[in-house]
């Protein structure tokens, strides 16, 4: 199926509003939001572009939270502003950090849900996993966080301030006066934690351009990766409107397989999926598709899956990332056998494709490609009944991807 209806869904996308009782905020809105709201509070039109362009440096180049602080504006117009207006982030719950170094952090936003963030160190870089749904829009058999149903969308603030909030764990901020800081501890960020970020477009389009912006936290579209399961229809909005780097939820070389693993499947197909793909590249002048590929003992791991892989992906620029299976409590699969990772990375290989092993990170903590779930609802439920839901996602209820990755190398460029 390859129809380009527009994607609905019944799911609760906050409004670009305060919630009852409190103010704006300024985190998540958009130059052209700001520069509105601006006007609306008595700047003069004017006047509103330069506004807007001192505030959007505080917010996002220096990263302050206080009006107060914000010296090239006039006592009166910061005071106007805390009248109106509030910088708000979501509240960090906890705070969890790895024997490898990985940290995750339990966000809490409006409402009183949850969602998870995870940070990943390497050697001159890091990468952020960054969520964009609480719990997941369907139900992939082999992924954790699918055991947690959909509760709704995150506002374009709840995704930019999980970057925020991590930059400020990290002292990552310019200081004022200083030069612009070149050490970069977040070099890269990667939409593969909690939901399905093309369920979501709009506000994640929003939260990647003030990501983007070279006035503010100034990362390249090249540094960062979105992540789906195959939502067709959006892949080339994607290419058009947010031009970052793509990463596929692939997992399986067959629709029967595939069917099973990422049900999303059954309503476009790999014919569906690989032909909106080839035409990625070009449009967004990306340089490779991401194919990533959890290993599963016995399901999708042997030489004849890695030879039809190889033969799918032919005439797209790819790397395929190969993921050791994640397991978690109740899970329905086994990690294949690192020889048989080897095997089939080596099959790949020969065939002139990259095909790196993802190793596994933050496992200790439950912050691995495919493992990350609000601490809260995975504390709800006894291992039986994950274990329960678990196999109902693998009897092919309707699922979406392994969208949920805290892997470092994910489809990232480092260009």
């Amino acid at each position: 199926m390859t129809g380009t209806a527009p994607i609905t869904q019944d799911v609760l996308t906050l409004p670009r509003k305060a919630p009852e009782g409190g103010k704006p905020n300024l985190i998540g809105m958009t130059r052209v939001q700001l520069r509105e709201a601006l006007i609306a509070q008595g700047t003069p039109e004017k006047q509103a572009k330069m506004r807007e362009g001192q505030i959007w440096q505080w917010l996002y180049h220096w990263g302050v939270r206080d009006f107060e602080v914000m010296t090239n504006l006039s006592k009166d117009y910061r005071a106007m502003l805390a009248e109106a207006f509030e910088i708000r982030l979501p509240e960090i719950v906890t705070r969890q950090v790895s024997a490898d170094g990985t940290r995750k952090y339990l966000l809490r936003i409006d409402g009183g849900h949850e969602v998870e963030t995870v940070y990943i160190p390497e050697e001159g870089r890091g990468t952020l996993c960054i969520s964009s749904q609480v719990g997941c829009t369907l139900t992939c058999s082999f992924c954790h966080t699918g055991t947690q149903k959909l509760v709704r969308n995150l506002t374009t603030a709840e995704i930019v301030g999980q970057i925020m909030i991590a930059r400020d764990d990290l002292e990552e901020w310019n200081i004022p006066g200083e030069p612009r800081r070149e050490d970069r501890m977040i070099s890269n960020v990667v939409l593969m934690g909690m939901g399905e970020p093309l369920y979501n477009f709009e506000n994640v389009r929003d939260a990647m351009r003030i990501v983007m912006d070279g006035e503010g936290i100034s990362l390249s579209r090249r540094r960062i990766t979105l992540s789906t399961s195959g939502i067709v229809p959006e892949i080339a909005r994607t290419a058009e409107e947010i031009g970052c780097l793509l990463a596929v939820s692939f997992h399986a070389t067959t629709d029967e397989t595939r069917d099973k693993l990422v049900p999303i499947n059954k309503k476009w197909n790999i014919e569906a999926l690989l032909g909106a793909l080839r035409e990625y590249p070009r449009l967004s002048n990306s340089e490779r598709i991401t194919f990533e590929y959890v290993m599963l003992k016995g399901i999708n791991d042997t030489d004849a899956d890695a030879r039809r892989l190889v033969k799918l992906i032919r005439g797209i620029p790819a790397k395929i990332n190969l993921i050791p299976f994640n397991e978690w409590p109740g899970a329905p699969y086994e990690r294949s056998d690192w020889e048989r990772i080897e095997a089939f990375a080596d099959i790949i290989f020969k065939a002139g494709y990259a095909s790196p092993i993802r190793t596994p990170r933050g496992e200790d903590i439950m912050a691995a490609c495919g493992q990350l779930k609000s601490a809260t609802e995975r504390g709800r439920k006894s291992r039986a009944q994950i274990a329960a839901e678990a196999a109902g996602g693998a009897a092919g209820s309707a699922g979406v991807s392994a969208g949920v990755s805290a892997g470092v190398s994910a489809g990232v460029s480092g260009a």
